[in-house]
């Protein structure tokens, strides 16, 4: 089985926050979830001082408020006025300052609060429709503390679970459809994490993200399918097409590994896997125009 450490967790947590693939913040906002420990949020107080007499009344003004001070540059008032929202039970502010606590965004870093913040939304928002508009966040909330379990947190109670890890990304990926969480479940039964290795399995979990255009999962699915492995039959054209994919849509140093990946399934494609692979992407990009 393999040891996660820090860094990966700081990598899972960034793919999290990248724009592409994570909920963007603009002030908007079943069945049973995996149980998730208290306690949650810490009551915040909004101060007089920066605030005094500017404070908007209502949660969703609030929420506005804040966003804008983040925006201007003004952190104090915009984490006050987020905080007091997130009190209130707005499942965006709360997403918004456990990411911004995840990052060190404004606030000092703390994954205890991020964590807290992650777990007040899954507790209070599980069962919410996983069409309506805050549940991008909710999902993305189990995935972050999915990434959390994988880990845990130095110095407190939260321990690494691999266990309670997979239960997060399953929950997220199968209730919310989260392309993120598709992914990392994937990923846990590629490795053997927290459940029996089943690449079968996880070629499933990486199809739906792929199709979703969770890069990462293109990657992963094109290599298992260029090379073949256990329980997978050899389809290098097509494993080339999500290679394709994904390299176009990697961007940072921390997607080496993809660029990698294509490069060598690419220079040992023969030319007949070549021209098939770009049939394969021509009739993807016009189903999916």
């Amino acid at each position: 089985m393999r040891i996660f450490d820090r860094s990966l967790l700081l990598a899972v947590l960034a793919l999290v926050a990248t724009p592409a693939v994570a909920p963007a913040f603009d002030g908007t906002a079943g069945p049973i979830a995996p149980a998730l420990p208290g306690p949650v949020v810490p009551s915040a107080v909004i101060p007089g001082g920066a605030l005094s007499g500017a404070m908007p009344r209502g949660i969703d003004e609030s929420v506005r408020f804040g966003t804008q001070a983040l925006r201007s540059g003004e952190t104090e008032k915009g984490v006050d006025a987020l905080r007091y929202a997130a009190d209130q039970g707005h499942v965006g502010a709360q997403w918004k300052l456990g990411r911004m606590y995840v990052e060190g965004e404004g606030v000092e870093r703390n994954d205890i609060k991020a964590f807290e913040y992650f777990t007040q939304i899954a507790n209070m928002h599980a069962d919410d429709n996983p069409s309506a508009p805050q549940a991008r966040f909710v999902a993305n909330a189990f995935v972050s503390l999915g990434a959390y379990y994988l880990i845990g947190i130095p110095n407190s109670n939260v321990r690494r679970d691999p266990n309670r890890a997979r239960d997060m990304f399953a929950y997220a990926a199968s209730y919310f459809g989260d392309p993120d969480a598709q992914y990392h479940l994937a990923r846990l039964y590629i490795e053997g994490t927290g459940v029996n290795r089943d690449t079968r399995l996880a070629a499933r979990w990486l199809g739906l993200a792929a199709h979703k255009g969770q890069y990462q999962a293109q990657a992963a699915l094109g290599g298992m399918l260029f090379k073949g492995d256990d329980g997978i039959a050899r389809q290098a054209a097509r494993g080339l097409m999500w290679l394709t994919l994904a390299r176009d849509a990697a961007a940072g140093p921390d997607d080496k590994w993809v660029v990698d990946l294509y490069e060598e399934a690419f220079s040992s494609a023969n030319s007949d896997e070549r021209a098939m692979a770009l049939v394969y992407l021509e009739q993807y990009m016009k189903a999916t125009r």
